[in-house]
């Protein structure tokens, strides 16, 4: 049984049999992650040229089992920071895929220039061995947590306060740009080890706001004398899932409980749009929005470390 690690041609056409592959591993290896294969096509194909993005595939007789998403963190104020995260298909593992694939995103991205990789790393004992082993060292935790909107009980449906009006992202559909600008109010401060600054609007359009996966109808903006002061930005599958891309709330308005305000708007316009099931990710020292994700009724369903490796 040979392992071949391949990446996939950002000239092939959408939806390919790669793309589904890539998108099937994901989906088995961190179930709390939407992907389809549009998403994986899109992706690849509408990554910033700065960020080197490339998705790599292991194969065995043809069947993808094991994937990784690599490149440069191109919207930090610091370079040289790499990525790269792997994932196999629980029932391929122990063949080498998650060393071949390893090894072969290290090598490209020190081609790139980058000094420093970051990579996620599934919290079970198998996993962190892994990362041990080839010198990475642990630093933050995240989790994911899953609400049952088909069984589960959501928290009354809220009118927002004096003052403030909640609309639905498809509002801004012919101009999106002040979601932009609120989104990277949020992003920057985002806890991380790798900061992010937002300038690109062009990008975050392309990137962002078009992107297969993301519902401009369900996401809730609240505005405040007509300016959106906090938002929720999520995703869909098509298959009754439901993700938090981004919820968060520009600085002069938190503490007013705007965010949860957007969130619970969502969750109930999701439900009532036929969505079974959402996920979301915090970080595990975010305590006010994992204890709103609690208010929601989210249980943490998987954590992954942040682990990080110097190249040179």
């Amino acid at each position: 049984m040979t392992v071949i690690v391949r990446a996939l041609s950002s000239d092939a056409p959408a939806s390919t049999a790669d793309d589904a592959g890539f998108a099937s591993v994901r989906r088995a290896c961190v179930p709390a992650m939407l992907a389809t294969p549009e998403s994986v096509a899109f992706d690849r194909a509408h990554a910033h040229p700065d960020a080197r993005y490339r998705q790599l595939v292991a194969e065995v007789d043809g069947e993808i089992i094991g994937t990784a998403q690599v490149g440069v963190a191109h919207d930090s104020p610091e370079p040289g920071q790499g990525f790269a995260n792997v994932y196999v298909h629980p029932r391929r593992l122990g063949a080498g895929a998650g060393t071949l694939l390893l090894r072969t995103a290290e090598e490209y991205l020190a081609g790139e220039g980058a000094t420093t990789v970051y990579s996620w790393v599934l919290d079970d004992p198998a996993n962190l061995a892994f990362a041990a082993r080839r010198g990475y060292r642990a630093s933050r935790r995240a989790h994911f947590l899953r609400l049952d909107l088909a069984h589960g009980t959501l928290p009354p449906h809220q009118a927002p306060p004096a003052g403030v009006e909640l609309v639905s992202g498809s509002v801004f559909a012919r101009d999106p740009r002040p979601l932009f600008a609120l989104d990277a109010e949020t992003v920057a401060d985002e806890p991380s080890d790798v900061g992010a600054e937002f300038t690109d609007y062009e990008h975050w359009l392309a990137e962002t706001w078009h992107h297969p996966l993301v519902s401009h109808e369900l996401t809730t903006v609240a505005l405040v004398d007509g300016r959106p002061a906090a938002f929720t930005l999520p995703s869909t599958d098509g298959a009754g899932r439901y993700g938090s891309g981004m919820t968060g709330t520009a600085r002069a308005h938190r503490g007013r409980g705007l965010a949860k305000l957007a969130k619970n708007d969502s969750l109930h316009r999701a439900r009532a749009a036929g969505c079974t099931e959402a996920f979301t990710g915090n970080d595990a020292g975010n305590e006010p929005m994992l204890a709103i994700n609690r208010w929601f009724g989210y249980e943490i369903c998987g954590t992954e470390v942040r682990h990080v490796r110097d190249l040179i």
